[in-house]
């Protein structure tokens, strides 16, 4: 029997566990304490290493000297503790350390409501760490999703070599649903590219290629490793050109491939003038919401359900907004994707509704505000 009925987290962790995450360390954290538990109990069995850290910086911080050594590597917690992330994660990317971080969103801000969800930490895991550079931040709005966006999310880090952020919330790693193991998407497992022969230097990529292969730290071949600006060797430099280079080759290689890994469900509607967007949690009440307009009302409107946040999907919105009168943004916060889509679809009217009380958005609050027009 393939049918099972769990929860976000518990599927986030069976994904973890197919993509090969043989290392995983967090700090107990509501809405995250039983992802944490589901990786004690199921980790170890399967040849892997769980722990509880001594705090949230202890946590990424094991994780990213796993990660080093060569292992697939995840942690977890929730707006606050992705706030103590935040160094790490600007090592991660500048290190160009592989690893999967699942912030399951609550309330805020600060320590807010922590049985209570949102969406508050949208723009936070895109501009929250120094530097600015780009990172990859998926949105799962089922059980579902949070398995095999988590699988997507292992292999989009071991690709590019840089951190992955799996943007859930309380309600959907909290709330169980039917999750069907034998027929959800399983995509295929990638492995990061291996050093094969040759002289080796940490950074050095090859010609036409931005993402440089690894060997892991402790190895017979001595790797260097260093948070601050440096060269293909690994040594720290201060030469501009170097430091240009450099930058720009971190945030190519994820700006560059991002079509590549814009996932999204797009419901077309025919005589449709009006769009939903939505993400996460409140993609079930949009959905809810576009079927009564449509079948039930005759007021025929598509829906967009993004499952790539960042870097932004400009051509899956700009497609997916081909004559629409009016695209609806619909989020748990008080508009902050909302402003990215306004930036993708300068031309066309989008407007907004959310709130962040610490309750779900209704599909009727959704077509209340579409026939509000």
């Amino acid at each position: 029997m393939s049918l099972l009925f769990i929860d976000g987290n518990q599927a986030v962790a069976m994904g973890s566990l197919y993509a090969g995450c043989r290392f995983f360390s967090s700090y107990p954290i509501t809405p995250a304490s039983n992802l944490l538990s589901a990786m004690l109990d199921t980790l170890p069995s399967a040849g892997g290493i769980a722990l509880q850290g001594e705090d949230e910086i202890a946590s990424i911080g094991y994780c990213l000297g796993a990660s080093m050594a060569g292992m697939k590597v995840m942690t977890a917690t929730s707006g606050p503790g992705l706030s103590l992330y935040s160094e790490n994660i600007s090592f991660a990317i500048a290190g160009e350390i592989p690893i999967v971080i699942v912030n399951i969103m609550r309330q805020g801000p600060s320590t807010g409501s922590a049985t209570r969800g949102a969406d508050g930490d949208v723009q936070f895991m895109r501009w929250g760490c120094s530097g600015g550079l780009p990172v990859i931040v998926l949105a799962p709005a089922d059980v579902s999703d949070c398995f095999t966006l988590t699988v997507h999310a292992f292999n989009l880090a071991e690709q590019f070599r840089c951190p992955v952020i799996i943007a859930s919330n309380k309600e959907i790693g909290m709330t169980s649903g039917t999750f069907d193991m034998e027929n959800v998407e399983k995509p295929a497992v990638i492995d990061r590219t291996l050093h094969e022969a040759g002289p080796f230097l940490p950074f050095q990529v090859k010609i036409g290629e931005d993402v440089p292969p690894f060997l892991p730290i402790g190895g017979p071949i001595l790797v260097r490793q260093t948070s601050s600006t440096h060269g293909p060797d690994g040594y720290i430099t201060t030469n501009p050109s170097e430091i240009q280079a450099g930058v720009e080759r971190l945030q190519r290689k994820i700006d560059s491939k991002a079509e590549s890994f814009s996932y999204f469900d797009l419901e077309e509607r025919e005589g449709a003038r009006s769009l939903i967007v939505a993400y996460g949690i409140t993609a079930g009440a949009a959905r809810a919401a576009a079927a009564e307009l449509s079948e039930n009302q005759n007021i025929p409107v598509s829906l967009l359900v993004l499952k790539t946040l960042w870097p932004v999907p400009e051509q899956v919105l700009q497609a997916a907004a081909i004559g629409m009168e009016r695209i609806l943004v619909v989020e748990m916060n008080l508009g902050q994707y909302v402003q990215e889509i306004r930036r993708a679809l300068c031309n066309q009217r989008v407007d907004f509704y959310g709130k962040m009380s610490g309750q779900l958005i209704s599909p009727t609050e959704i077509i209340e505000e579409v026939t509000r027009g």
